[in-house]
């Protein structure tokens, strides 16, 4: 019998990873935005009355030239194939159009910013036109300018008639780069207690042998090949969000595509998210959540006046939070890690311009005030229920 279980956990992983996920998944956090076809209705019998937003800054160039420097550097003077002239002529390309913008938001990002604002004020124009509107940013950039697109989006909608308010800064670290400012945290994430479990997954999952064997006539002397295919995959990955498409995506195979996401996304659930090999990754994202809860309450008390709350951070902001809070599909216990591509996708968390959208819902019949959870636009279900008394849907947060 044992002999039978430990034949089933060594075949799992590839009955796991049997169908290969397309181009556009595999480009994982760095995938643009995947818009909603249509907008959300609400019933007849509940009025929206406020809404919590937090978002991910939109699609951007890549945030560093680091690891396209590295690739440039050991491929430049390589004896490479045909297939790897043609990579290094891509990656060279993205970094001529990447050179003195790495980490800006791009136009596809502000489209996609004003595409969720235009969206939200479509859907709901009694909280937006003759209202005051409260927005908060991380003091990078691209999370400004991500604001700004959807900010001014909201100004245009209110035609004169409402207020917006807008700041950024280091002020707001502790709600929207708690990753950076949370000292026990910080600690963590330079230890890396999961070290040898990624190591040993990406060992067994990396492609790098026969992806470098495609690249080079010979390999370069001492080259490490996981991390230079590693470095490889990120440049390719990162062209979709600066409006590219996936043709670069499409220089590897779907199975090393496959692959290589798998280690990506398994790095990011290991340091950002609740594991079995520590839950702090998500309870950084505590006063975030307090925040969420207390402003709803502050709003049904009469003590909050605006309807819309922004807030514009980081994929390191909303991973935790979205864990911290066990949203379906955000979070995932196991001890297995092999099985984690399956459960929990990066692309699915958090694409460019990713977003949680807490509306408050009011019953005029009863009084009675409901909130329904929004994952990119899409609603969420909680215990089978997707709009849920706030009574209960703030026990279960504060749980």
């Amino acid at each position: 019998m044992r002999k039978i279980i430990l034949l089933i956990l060594a075949v799992l992983p590839i009955m796991l990873s049997a169908k290969l996920l397309p181009a556009a998944d595999c480009q994982g956090s760095r995938m643009p935005y995947p818009a909603p076809d249509s907008l959300i209705s609400a019933p007849d019998s509940l009025v929206a009355v406020m809404i919590n937003h937090v978002g991910r800054h939109g699609a951007r160039y890549a945030t560093s030239p680091k690891h396209f420097a590295r690739v440039v550097d050991v491929m430049t003077d390589a004896n490479l194939t045909p297939f790897g002239k043609r990579l290094l002529a891509n990656i060279n390309e993205a970094v001529s159009l990447t050179d003195g913008h790495w980490g800006e938001l791009d136009s596809l990002g502000q489209a996609e910013q004003q595409g969720i604002a235009r969206r939200l004020c479509m859907t709901y124009p009694q909280l937006v036109i003759g209202q005051e509107v409260r927005a908060i940013s991380s003091y990078v950039g691209r999370c400004i300018a991500s604001m700004d697109a959807f900010t001014g989006t909201v100004k245009r909608f209110q035609s004169g008639l409402g207020t917006i308010n807008t700041a950024s800064g280091e002020e707001f670290n502790d709600l929207v780069r708690f990753f950076q400012v949370d000292t026990d945290y910080v600690t963590w994430a330079k230890e890396k207690p999961y070290e040898p479990e990624l190591a040993d997954f990406t060992v067994r999952t990396s492609p790098a042998s026969d992806f470098c064997a495609r690249i080079f006539k010979e390999i370069p002397e001492g080259l490490d090949l996981i991390s230079f295919a590693a470095d490889v995959y990120y440049c390719l990955s990162s062209q979709g969000a600066m409006g590219l498409g996936t043709s670069a995506m499409e220089l590897m195979t779907p199975a090393e595509m496959n692959r290589f996401w798998e280690i990506d996304n398994l790095r990011q659930y290991f340091s950002r998210t609740a594991t079995t090999v520590s839950p702090l990754p998500a309870d950084i994202a505590a006063p975030l959540l307090n925040d969420l809860i207390q402003t709803t309450d502050d709003f049904i008390a009469g003590r909050l006046k605006s309807t819309v709350n922004l807030r514009f951070g980081h994929a390191e902001t909303l991973m935790p939070l979205l864990s911290l809070m066990r949203l379906p599909g955000c979070y995932y216990l196991t001890h297995y890690f092999d099985t984690v591509s399956s459960h929990w996708q990066t692309w699915h968390v958090v694409p460019m311009a990713s977003n949680l959208q807490m509306i408050l819902f009011r019953c005029p019949t009863s009084g009675k005030y409901y909130v329904r959870i929004d994952l990119n636009e899409r609603p969420v279900s909680i215990d089978g229920m997707t709009y849920i008394p706030w009574p209960r849907l703030r026990a279960f947060l504060q749980s």
